[in-house]
């Protein structure tokens, strides 16, 4: 397959999900530079955190077929330094930058990071694959980091709420991110076991449905919504 045709295929539903998302941001769209510097983050974070694991993996041998060991590197290993370095650049920096000022800043911001590293990750994998796992990436992990992502803004959101508890929420958002991976990725690392791997649909599938109670939410949170008698004036 042609490699132009593999880059569409890479790169268009990340770009959908960027736009799905942006349009949910209607009380106070961000900038788009700063959405394109989100989305810079996410590119440093994925390779940041695949030079990492590329380390760890070297030097530690797991077993693939011990569900044990498929558990430490689904979420000790994968879920953190993954869930991880993107966290670094969202509650290190675009958390205290003055456009992120209401809840749903903390998704539409994970978001770009998410999708700054998924579709880098994702060019990786269809260059040395073929149009066949284009799609089913296109199905699968490129929206897992999406839902990861909205689990992870969703509670750095709270936090800009919440100002008392602002540590919780934190430790919240990267520990719920981290879980999160871990569930999708350890179902399909023990996809030796036959018909597991439903699992990690089943959990994309709760992260979908989560995913449009927490963009509800945030909404209606927003300190700049306006109240349904003064839109309807």
């Amino acid at each position: 397959m042609a490699i132009i045709t593999l880059l569409i295929l890479a790169l268009s539903p990340g770009l959908a999900i960027i736009l799905y998302f942006y349009l949910k941001d209607i009380h106070e769209p961000e900038p788009f530079g700063q959405l394109a510097i989100s989305f810079l983050y996410g590119i440093i974070s994925m390779l940041i955190a695949t030079g990492i694991i590329y380390l760890i993996f070297k030097e530690i041998h797991f077993d693939s077929e011990s569900f044990t060991d498929m558990a430490i590197k689904a979420f000790l290993i994968i879920g953190v330094i993954e869930e991880g370095s993107k966290f670094l650049f969202i509650r290190g920096i675009l958390y205290k930058n003055d456009n992120f000022n209401e809840p749903f800043d903390g998704i539409i911001y994970s978001v770009m990071v998410g999708m700054g590293f998924a579709l880098t990750e994702n060019i990786f994998y269809v260059i040395n694959g073929d149009g066949g796992t284009a799609i089913l990436r296109m199905f699968t992990a490129v929206p897992a980091h999406a839902l990861f992502a909205v689990i992870m803004g969703f509670f750095l959101g709270e936090a800009k709420l919440d100002h008392k508890h602002t540590g919780l929420h934190s430790f919240a958002a990267i520990a719920l991110a981290i879980v999160a991976h871990g569930v999708y990725d350890y179902f399909l690392f023990i996809s030796f076991v036959p018909g597991l791997w439903i699992g990690a649909v089943v959990s994309l599938i709760i992260g979908v449905l989560l995913s449009h109670w927490a963009i509800k939410i945030h909404q209606d949170a927003s300190p700049f919504r306006k109240d349904d008698s003064e839109t309807s004036e």
